[in-house]
């Protein structure tokens, strides 16, 4: 009997893993642990930078109308999602990555960047370069309370990890993790979420068909 597939993400993207799960004929159970949020944040001088530097979609959802003011400023997108939410604001996206940070950080490297603005979340890892003069942060995501009849629904589940912060919860919010199996985003995912799970596997890339491709492996 194939497993269903837990989504943890928050929304949009839970909603986006989910569907394309789905097509693929998963069954699917939707868990957001966490709910992405803006904050209130100043629109940096535009002369002391040279680039915008986006690591995640939620930073284009979520920074307001201070956006407009930054579209001067060419766009180095950590994946295609990013750059695609950019472009749909309006803005310029000079280069897009594979996902990776140290990647994109080269990337800004390649293209003279030396001043970018980094536009992240309170809760994502830091990023620090020689191509990022200062970061912003324009949105968080705060922890969804989950009831323990919920959790109950994991059992016998694959969980599809996103982030560190994701796999962190779930740990937090586990106590019987035979029963349940993981599928990564990435190692260091992988290792934010502990040992004890039932079965585990990674992305070979760091993206939604990758991660359900590991899932597969897990759910048959």
């Amino acid at each position: 009997m194939t497993r269903p597939l837990a989504v943890l993400r928050p929304e949009p993207g839970n909603a986006a893993t989910a569907a394309r799960a789905e097509a693929l004929g998963f069954d699917i159970i939707r868990l957001p642990l966490f709910k992405v949020r803006p904050v209130d944040w100043t629109v940096p001088d535009l002369a002391a930078h040279d680039a915008l530097i986006l690591t995640s979609a939620n930073a284009v959802r979520h920074a307001g109308a201070g956006l407009v003011a930054l579209r001067a400023l060419p766009v180095l997108a950590v994946g295609e999602k990013t750059a695609q939410a950019a472009r749909e604001m309006g803005l310029d996206v000079m280069a897009t990555g594979t996902g990776d940070m140290a990647a994109l950080l080269a990337l800004a490297e390649t293209h003279g960047v030396r001043k970018a603005v980094h536009l992240g979340g309170r809760d994502r890892v830091s990023v620090f370069g020689p191509a990022i003069h200062s970061t912003i942060i324009v949105y968080q995501s705060d922890v969804v309370a989950v009831p323990p009849h919920i959790l109950g629904m994991l059992a016998g589940s694959v969980a599809l990890l996103h982030s560190a912060r994701a796999a962190s919860r779930l740990a937090e919010l586990i106590d019987g993790r035979a029963v349940i199996r993981i599928a990564a985003l990435s190692g260091a995912i992988l290792a934010a979420a502990g040992s004890g799970w039932a079965g585990h596997a990674v992305a070979v890339r760091p993206d939604d068909a990758a991660l359900l491709d590991a899932a597969r492996l897990l759910a048959d």
